[in-house]
């Protein structure tokens, strides 16, 4: 009986499977279950990508509400027209006030740029008083020059003033701000150099230091929050 040989094409072992050939660390990185694997990974990362950016999104279009200070009291002082005014004519508006007066050299020139500045980067409902804190030499007159020459909007910057005693008692327990005689030349009377920002009612919202230029810009997001509100 004569025997069959395999020829060098043929064999009696089952022919390895495809891909075998391949290195062990690539047959996984190419299996289906790593491909499954991969695939929900990255949909599960698209999904908690997109929840955090709603919730950023959120927060930051809803800062918390303002901290309320006070209320500031009813007053009525003189403008710089020799009219009366006072927070009647402000109720329902948003404003911003600060203390300074003519004669200083120091940090009301400063505070008076920054105030006309806020004028220009505020909507126009938006109003600011300047109380002077020197109203022995603050006239209405006097303060309607110094109005002119520091780009005062008519009707929108008043520039008020009333006697020493209602005057000191208005910032210290009106606006608790502090109020004293100086030693300095330049800054005789010794006043707060913060705007303070009131709400539509006459409530004490915020608190901002002129020299700080960083609560020029917060001063301006919250003033900008109230107006909308």
């Amino acid at each position: 009986m004569s025997s069959h040989r395999p020829s060098s094409y043929e064999t009696n072992e089952p022919l390895p499977p495809r891909g075998s050939n391949r290195p062990p660390f690539l047959r996984f990185f190419l299996s289906p279950i790593f491909l499954w694997g991969l695939l929900i990974s990255v949909m599960f990362g698209v999904m908690v990508s997109t929840v955090w950016q709603r919730l950023f999104l959120f927060s930051a279009g809803s800062p918390s509400p303002l901290p309320v200070y006070g209320q500031v009291p009813s007053f009525t002082l003189t403008d710089e027209k020799g009219r009366p005014f006072g927070n009647g004519q402000l109720e329902g508006k948003v404003w911003i006030a600060d203390f300074i007066f003519t004669s200083c050299a120091g940090t009301c020139p400063a505070m008076t740029e920054k105030m006309r500045a806020l004028q220009g980067e505020l909507p126009s409902s938006v109003e600011f008083v300047s109380i002077s804190v020197d109203p022995a030499r603050d006239t209405p007159a006097r303060l309607a020059r110094y109005a002119a020459t520091s780009g005062a909007q008519e009707g929108r910057w008043h520039f008020l003033t009333a006697d020493a005693s209602l005057t000191e008692r208005l910032v210290k327990e009106g606006f608790r701000l502090s109020f004293a005689e100086g030693t300095d030349p330049q800054e005789p009377i010794a006043h707060s150099v913060r705007f303070v920002l009131l709400d539509k009612g006459g409530k004490i919202r915020g608190y901002y230091d002129a020299t700080d230029p960083k609560a020029f810009g917060r001063l301006l997001r919250d003033a900008r929050s109230l107006e909308a509100s």
